[in-house]
């Protein structure tokens, strides 16, 4: 691409802030309409890691998808720092990560083996995205935004970026899957129910959102780069917010409305079928 836009680039471009002001408009709408549930579900809790986490990926998404659209649709001609955008993305996203690693452990009855291993690969994924991003050397070939102008684009390296977060995803999907078939398939109750149904239903959505930006960074024209760059961490924000909801409805219906994510593992234990205890699989909290 020329320093100077073609009209296909700029009809491109256009597109891409009418997605990123979409992608604001749908976190403002989620939350208009989920404010009630999360007044009922989160504002008379225990102060706690995942509600810590919920606070983080609820509200930090507001000055991220803003400055993003602010990026997107400003018309001067002075570039403007990305840099705390870029570090408020990444936050929000590792805050509704950890929800997700949150349910997933409380699935895993609490494994202190599975807790450290994705401790260790979380850091290990956002070390990797972050030098893969900040990397001068293209490693995915093909066209780059023009050098020394400030147009709404990223480099191809940002699918390196994505396709960090969609291994990451994947494999929280995939232990959520083995659990449900290793030790619920015939299992029913409520409970059970929202930690697998929803939880599976709510990461397919992540996923999906970032494997589209795998496509949009790494091979749609570098005009199409920052697609759904708001919506990443809108999807996010959104889903993981949603889990934390059904998460303490399902808690309210099972024990006391006052219990916490955390002690999900107590009610997992109370609910599993009788041959689990029976064999002793029930009184640990390492799988």
């Amino acid at each position: 691409m020329s320093s100077l836009l073609s009209v296909s680039d700029i009809t491109k471009l256009q597109t891409v802030k009418y997605v990123n002001l979409g992608s604001l408009a749908i976190l403002v709408f989620d939350y208009c309409i989920t404010f009630s549930e999360e007044v009922r579900w989160t504002w008379f809790k225990p102060w706690d890691i995942p509600r810590i986490m919920f606070i983080i990926s609820r509200y930090l998404p507001f000055a991220g998808a803003g400055m993003t659209a602010y990026d997107a649709i400003r018309v001067s001609n002075q570039c403007a720092s990305t840099v705390e955008g870029y570090i408020i993305h990444v936050i929000c996203i590792v805050a509704a990560e950890s929800l997700l690693v949150i349910r997933t452990w409380a699935f895993w009855r609490k494994s202190k083996r599975l807790l450290i291993g994705l401790l260790v690969y979380i850091v290990l994924s956002v070390a990797g995205a972050i030098a893969a991003d900040l990397i001068p050397t293209m490693l995915i070939p093909g066209e780059e935004p023009p050098l020394g102008t400030c147009y709404f684009e990223s480099t191809r390296n940002a699918a390196i970026v994505y396709m960090f977060l969609a291994v990451f995803d994947s494999v929280m999907l995939i232990l959520t899957v083995y659990k449900w078939f290793h030790d619920y398939k015939d299992f029913q109750s409520e409970i059970i129910v929202t930690l697998y149904h929803d939880g599976i239903f709510y990461m397919l959505c992540i996923l999906a959102v970032t494997l589209a930006n795998v496509i949009c960074e790494g091979a749609l024209p570098s005009a199409y780069s920052n697609l759904f760059d708001t919506l990443q961490v809108v999807s996010h924000s959104v889903l993981a917010s949603r889990i934390l909801f059904r998460l303490r409805q399902s808690n309210e219906s099972v024990h006391e409305p006052s219990m916490s994510v955390t002690t999900l593992d107590t009610q997992i234990n109370y609910l599993r079928p009788s041959s689990m205890l029976m064999s002793g699989t029930g009184t640990t909290s390492e799988v």
